[in-house]
């Protein structure tokens, strides 16, 4: 999973004593991708450090790093809240994307084949789960396992460059895209034949073709922005992520 932890944890984990700011503020932005805090849903200090087992003044100081990755919003007097993406925010948000996903893939052609198939092992793994659901989607637990795939094979694809800042950059950016899905007026929903999108990128990145393979990924991405905000004329294979799958109240370990 993007957060580093497995994508079939129902909550947010009670936090050790001897854990850093760090595992504090990973456990915050879990909670964040997972949909356990929706967009612009405040953030309860006392509570979440509570559930967390950590003190408030930890807890305020890992949520100020989010704040700085924009997945928080802090108002005077208002305290924090989870930041929102609103759809005019999307070509941004892609374009953006765009930059971090493309210099990645240039890395990968760029390599010697049989380096390119050895760093691409995890994204070719995450692909073919993805195309086991299309396959058999009565092995489906939920639409929205497609949705994590997807954005695992992005950021997977990433981190195969090997470029610490890129697979930083792209962690905060696979939150975001999280946060568009789960803000969307229309409801989270989620294409379930990306997976053809993805393996053709693919077959051009172990190919060689860097170019051939952005060129792809624009297209990708100029498409996922009309269907979200309602532009895209092509009808595609969509599914609806139940509310009771993204989002949850904040409440005690346990519950």
């Amino acid at each position: 999973m993007i957060t580093g932890q497995p994508s079939s944890a129902s909550g947010m984990a009670r936090v050790q004593r001897s854990s850093t700011i760090d595992l504090i503020t990973h456990q915050l932005r879990k909670a964040i991708y997972e949909g356990l805090l929706m967009p612009g849903s405040p953030i309860h200090e006392a509570q979440a450090a509570k559930q967390l087992g950590v003190s408030r003044g930890s807890l305020r100081e890992s949520a100020q790093r989010l704040v700085q990755d924009g997945l928080l919003v802090s108002s005077p007097g208002q305290g924090m809240s989870v930041a929102r993406v609103r759809p005019s925010e999307l070509k941004e948000l892609y374009a953006t994307r765009l930059v971090v996903e493309a210099a990645a893939i240039r890395v990968i052609a760029g390599l010697p084949e049989a380096e390119r198939a050895h760093r691409m092992e995890a994204a070719m793994a995450v692909l073919a789960r993805l195309e086991r659901f299309a396959a058999s989607p009565e092995a489906l637990d939920s639409p929205r396992s497609i949705g994590d795939a997807d954005l695992d094979f992005h950021y997977e694809t990433v981190r195969a460059a090997r470029n610490l800042r890129l697979e930083k950059y792209m962690a905060t950016l696979a939150v975001e895209t999280r946060l568009a899905s789960l803000g969307s007026p229309a409801g989270y929903i989620i294409r379930t034949d990306v997976h053809r999108a993805h393996r053709e990128r693919l077959e051009a990145m172990l190919a060689g073709d860097g170019e051939g393979a952005v060129e792809l990924l624009r297209h990708h991405f100029r498409d996922t922005i009309d269907r979200l905000t309602g532009a895209l004329r092509t009808p595609v294979a969509t599914a609806l992520v139940p509310v009771e799958e993204s989002g949850h109240e904040l409440g005690p370990i346990g519950s």
